[in-house]
């Protein structure tokens, strides 16, 4: 086998459309998050009010995923993707307008996160359950991966650009900049043949919700992961928004050291994602989920006590690699393990728990860092998240014996 037959994904015509538009366009989505981040932290140099902003972007997907999930059952996906992209020009542009006219408040940018995060509640269902219908179960966890690469590739490439052109041009170009990059995913979305599978008719929400739900609980091994992701995002993931405080005021590295730390998550992230797809597939996936979830968990817990800008680097690559190497597995397995007809509901599902439950770990987070200091706050957090992933794992070994 050569190694070009190892990225077995990338031979499909639509894939290989879908991730040039996703490289560039989650190349700009990665600069807006590095400026957003900035922007509100110079508005109110509050470690608060970046958790409370984080918290109103993912709030409407923890009210709306669930039936962002139904609907991608129900409607064809491509078309759902394509209002979606559209959509989300509109907050990247008046960010980059109010920016610009030095009107801006922080009231008005968590609006605008509040748009995008809705944009997003009916988005990421559609996008995650539209993978298998361009590459087949055969190619889903390469396609997953490579997926994951793109967007941990534009996780490097972001926000060191963010980085530069806050410093030298502006915290507005950011935003046009990203605003432009969604008119490459229209385009790669308009030349695709696959519009993507309707597997539900017009019955009601409720028993779209239910059946979803059902098959959950009844798959032990789905469950336990959906309830790892759920710890994660609530206490881990969160940590990120808590960057721009590392920066300016722990580690004195300004603006452009604040691109670095968020580029170097996403090296070691792109890192688990192109090991994944050079793997194809990965046998024993609850292993490397467990040892993924320790790393993330103890390099996040280095993070906290990190004062030396070049270590926070070096341990902020581990904890992307760990964070991608669960996610881009558990993603695959649970999506191998549900049925076609009710994919994007139980994709609806994970993405709520792994998205929609954001807000409240933002939250969290941004209050323990505004009361106990952000140290101590992200301390806490990889702590919960190490005890979960250490359940998961002997969960795992006491299955396997």
């Amino acid at each position: 086998m050569n190694n070009l037959d190892r990225f077995s994904a990338l031979y499909f015509r639509d894939f290989r459309l879908f991730l040039i538009g996703q490289l560039l366009s989650l190349s700009g989505t990665w600069m807006q998050s590095v400026a957003q981040g900035w922007l509100v932290y110079s508005l109110t140099k509050s470690p608060l009010y970046l958790g409370l902003v984080a918290a109103a972007s993912s709030l409407p997907i923890l009210f709306f995923t669930l039936i962002g999930g139904v609907v991608a059952d129900r409607f064809k996906k491509r078309n759902l993707l394509l209002l979606t992209q559209a959509l989300s020009i509109i907050p990247a542009l008046l960010l980059g307008i109010l920016t610009s006219l030095k009107a801006i408040t922080v009231g008005q940018v968590a609006l605008l996160a509040a748009f995008l995060g809705m944009v997003n509640a009916f988005d990421v269902p559609a996008r995650q359950s539209f993978l298998v219908e361009m590459v087949g179960k055969g190619h889903l966890l390469n396609a997953i991966a490579l997926n994951s690469a793109a967007f941990n590739g534009a996780r490097i490439i972001g926000p060191v650009i963010a980085g530069l052109t806050i410093a030298y041009l502006g915290l507005p170009s950011c935003f046009y900049l990203n605003a432009l990059s969604f008119v490459a995913v229209i385009i790669s979305l308009s030349m695709m043949k696959v519009a993507g599978d309707t597997h539900i008719g017009s019955g009601g929400f409720l028993r779209g919700f239910s059946e979803g739900f059902h098959f959950v609980r009844k798959e032990r091994d789905v469950l336990y992961i959906i309830i790892l992701i759920a710890i994660f995002s609530l206490f881990g993931i969160p940590y990120m928004n808590l960057l721009p405080v590392f920066a300016e005021e722990i580690l004195n590295a300004g603006p452009k050291g604040l691109g670095f730390l968020v580029s170097a998550a996403g090296l070691g992230a792109f890192s688990a994602a192109m090991i994944i797809a050079f793997k194809r597939d990965i046998k024993r996936k609850g292993r490397y989920m467990s040892v993924a979830g320790l790393c993330f968990s103890l390099s996040l817990l280095a993070v906290s006590a990190s004062r030396v800008f070049w270590l926070s680097l070096l341990v902020l690559v581990f904890s992307g690699w760990g964070i991608v190497s669960l996610l881009a597995t558990a993603n695959s397995f649970v999506q191998l393990s549900v049925p076609d007809n009710l994919r994007g509901r139980v994709m609806g599902l994970y993405s709520f728990v792994f998205l929609g439950l954001a807000p409240i770990g933002n939250s969290i987070i941004g209050i323990m860092a505004d009361i106990l200091g952000t140290t101590q706050a992200v301390a806490i957090s990889s702590l919960l998240c190490l005890v979960g992933a250490i359940l998961f794992s002997i969960r795992h070994l006491k299955k396997n014996q």
